[in-house]
């Protein structure tokens, strides 16, 4: 890869101050002119504070509530269908995404958050690591209050050295996440300097990742909520960072990235899912955090991510109805219908004892009515009533095409014609997706129910997770490693719907040729002559996914062309 152009120093500053940038032309600065900004960084007590947030900014740069399309990434896996008859989903849903037509592109938003960490470091070790030193240049000490403030800020800077690590980390995984092995750049490049770099293998990248972690890890916030920095929460903590790591770790040992099914990598991924929770357990203890939330549907919704026990990092977002805008059902003032989930995932959710085919919305995994609006469902201070004449009727323009709507996330009540907004906080990392971390690593390393000394087995994780607050699922039932797999991927499937996780899971366990290739399916709603209601199938949309070209994005063509051939094109684009 051959690194270009410049993205400006003022412009880092303004990402860290605004919380949202623009990448430009390219994803790194090569021509950096040290001495201005050296000098004022040195003039200006707070730039090195401004200088540790800045690579925040590309956190919340991609917008999981409006991914693509201005909605959830949903749509690309069999979880929905994109009302709309135009949009960059159908790209991936047609098979006609590529090298120059990828919706989901983040190539240079990740290395721009790279470079950002980068230089913080950098800067750092040019002027020799004494961050309390640097911190003290301009520094009033007449005052209290200044003093106070700067022991504050020697603290803070502490944490924010390592979380910028962990940061770099993170990115480096969404990288990978997306296009296997990349380039890795642990340094920026003075306008001299025209450096030519290939990319790294996916493991060479994993293990950068594990090392950043358990090098800084430990240097990290505990518990912002607990800490007097409380209003600092949302920046990485221990707990996200391991978690991140066992994260990193699942997706080293699965199919796609362990071929030939390494136990090692299982081992791997089970000890650092083992570590995270004992942390989160650890905390719990402490002081109520990092246990299952009592309430799966309101968990979602507003600030409540945030205040959660279970929540172990979240993103925020500026307050908005766009969510709700987007999904309501289009017969609510205000509504667009947006993305609505499938009846093959309708289909997941398991039936309990008294289902009855008449009543199909009854007596299901109670996630099914937290997560999705159905034909019946009393929603927003209204029935839907899909069927023929109905205010919800399928025919209507605009109306969902799959009998169904969204409900998670998407906040109750929110009055559209006023304008009324609500916060809208994405779950980075939490405890339930820990849970099932750990219990498909073990269950692949050591079976569903041998614990290797780390206290749960895999069946029993599974098992916790199934029976949380408000869920109430009853205890899976497998025979061996194999059918144990089947429950785990199931739970996933439904625990974390419309999360931003189906895709990728399909993907790393090379499921994708198969699922992405069905056709998805939505409900029919009839009545009959005596108004009783009458549910089928129909067939919505066929889909595309070439395996194993897709498993892997493609590289930016642009990317492949100014490396001169050094960065060779992922194979089959």
């Amino acid at each position: 890869m051959y690194l270009r152009d410049h993205i400006s120093f003022k412009s880092i500053f303004a990402l860290a101050l605004l919380g949202l940038s623009s990448c430009g032309k390219s994803f790194l600065d090569t021509r950096l002119d040290t001495q201005p900004i050296e000098h004022n960084i040195d003039d200006n007590y707070n730039s090195l504070i401004q200088l540790a947030n800045a690579p925040y900014a590309y956190l919340s740069q991609r917008n999981e509530f409006s991914a693509l399309d201005g909605n959830l990434f949903a749509a690309v896996t069999d979880e929905a269908v994109q009302t709309n008859s135009v949009g960059d989903v159908y790209l991936f849903n047609n098979g006609n995404w590529g090298a120059f037509n990828n919706p989901d592109d983040r190539y240079n938003m990740y290395y721009s958050g790279i470079y950002s960490a980068n230089y913080f470091l950098e800067y750092l070790t040019k002027k020799g690591g004494d961050y309390k030193a640097l911190l003290a240049f301009n520094r009033d000490t007449i005052t209290q209050e200044a003093r106070v403030k700067y022991q504050n800020d020697v603290v803070s800077m502490g944490w924010s050295i390592a979380e910028v690590h962990v940061l770099r980390a993170y990115y480096y995984f969404e990288l990978i996440k997306r296009y296997g092995g990349v380039p890795l750049l642990t340094k920026t490049f003075s306008v001299n300097e025209k450096p030519a770099i290939a990319a790294s293998s996916f493991q060479d990248i994993v293990d950068f990742i594990v090392t950043e972690i358990d090098s800084h890890h430990s240097k990290l916030q505990p518990n912002w909520k607990t800490s007097a920095f409380a209003n600092q929460d949302g920046r990485f903590n221990q707990g996200a960072a391991l978690m991140l790591k066992a994260r990193v770790l699942l997706y080293a040992a699965s199919p796609l990235h362990n071929p030939g099914n390494d136990i090692v990598k299982w081992q791997r991924a089970a000890k650092a899912a083992a570590e995270a929770l004992k942390f989160a357990d650890r905390m719990d203890d402490a002081g109520g955090k990092n246990a299952l939330d009592n309430n799966y549907r309101n968990y979602f919704l507003g600030n409540n991510t945030l205040n959660s026990a279970e929540t172990i990092m979240a993103i925020r977002y500026t307050a908005s109805n766009d969510l709700e805008r987007a999904n309501y059902p289009v017969a609510t003032a205000g509504g667009r219908s947006g993305i609505t989930p499938t009846e093959n995932l309708v289909s997941a959710y398991e039936k309990l004892g008294d289902f009855s085919s008449s009543m199909p919305y009854a007596n299901r995994d109670p996630r099914l009515e937290y997560t999705i609006v159905f034909n019946g469902s009393n929603w927003n201070n209204r029935n839907i009533d899909q069927s023929a004449g109905g205010t919800d009727d399928m025919t209507r323009m605009n109306a969902s095409k799959t009998g169904y709507y969204l409900k998670k996330f998407v906040n109750d009540n929110v009055n559209l014609i006023n304008n009324a907004i609500n916060p809208h906080n994405w779950p980075l990392f939490r405890y339930g997706e820990l849970l099932l971390i750990y219990s498909e690593a073990m269950n692949e390393a050591y079976g569903p129910d041998q614990a290797n000394g780390f206290g749960l087995t895999a069946r029993e994780a599974l098992n916790k997770l199934r029976a949380r607050p408000s869920v109430h699922m009853p205890a899976v039932q497998a025979n061996g490693k194999a059918d144990l797999r089947t429950a785990i991927k199931h739970e996933r499937q439904v625990e974390l719907a419309f999360e931003n996780h189906r895709y990728w899971d399909l993907i790393r366990w090379g499921d994708a040729a198969t699922v992405l290739n069905q056709t998805i399916y939505g409900a029919t709603i009839t009545k009959n002559g005596s108004g009783s209601v009458i549910y089928g199938t129909k067939a919505v949309q066929n889909r595309v996914f070439v395996a194993p070209k897709m498993n892997l994005y493609p590289f930016p063509q642009a990317e492949i062309n100014i490396s001169g051939g050094l960065l060779v094109q992922n194979p089959g684009w």
